[in-house]
């Protein structure tokens, strides 16, 4: 038999705080939990489900973000999505597939295009900001800030949530959280297309 995966939410949770933008019920609340894992249930049970967005958003692995982030865009779907929308979110999930920097490049190329209102177009910055370096091919190297991905990521996915009908935030939500518990496990973390 062999071992349980590892959850990838079970991080520490003190580094990742000052990024959750809490009020002070919120830090009240995640002050002395242990990891992000324990932190995530506790924002659940008090129905703060954008704060255990943004909460996901920062702790998983970036890789794993960015495809919870395509995951999300893609079970809330928008008929009208402009084509440049769709071409970003194929660009970021190349991205997830295939991590190096010509994918990287060609993410944030992508989302240049689109007017960045969609999820989809969060999800090719998010995968552009992972690493290497921001600043124009051929010029000095200028890192992108650690929480850059999951900022972004954590305004997509709460743009999904809201995407064409706010009422469906709270079943969106549900549904994004058992995607990103898959993918903290190990798994790919799809979700089927809601319908309308």
């Amino acid at each position: 038999m062999s071992a349980p995966s590892p959850n990838k939410l079970a991080v520490p949770l003190a580094p990742i705080l000052s990024r959750l933008e809490l009020d002070a019920d919120g830090t009240a609340l995640l002050a002395s939990l242990p990891d992000a894992a324990a932190g995530l249930e506790a924002l659940i049970a008090a129905k703060r489900m954008p704060e255990a967005m943004r909460l996901i958003a920062h702790a998983m692995p970036k890789r794993e973000v960015v495809w919870w982030g395509c995951m999300c865009a893609r079970a809330a779907p928008n008929a009208a999505l402009p084509q440049q929308d769709a071409e970003a979110l194929a660009a970021a999930e190349a991205w997830v597939r295939k991590p190096d920097e010509q994918h990287r490049r060609a993410a944030m190329a992508a989302a240049q295009k689109t007017e960045f209102q969609s999820p989809e177009a969060w999800a090719a910055v998010a995968a552009f900001w992972s690493g290497g370096s921001v600043a124009p091919e051929g010029q000095p190297v200028v890192p992108p800030a650690d929480h850059h991905t999951g900022h972004a990521i954590a305004g997509g996915v709460v743009i999904a949530a809201l995407r064409g009908d706010p009422a469906r935030a709270p079943d969106r939500f549900a549904r994004f959280l058992l995607s990103a518990r898959d993918i903290a496990a190990g798994g790919a973390g799809r979700l089927a297309p809601e319908e309308n």
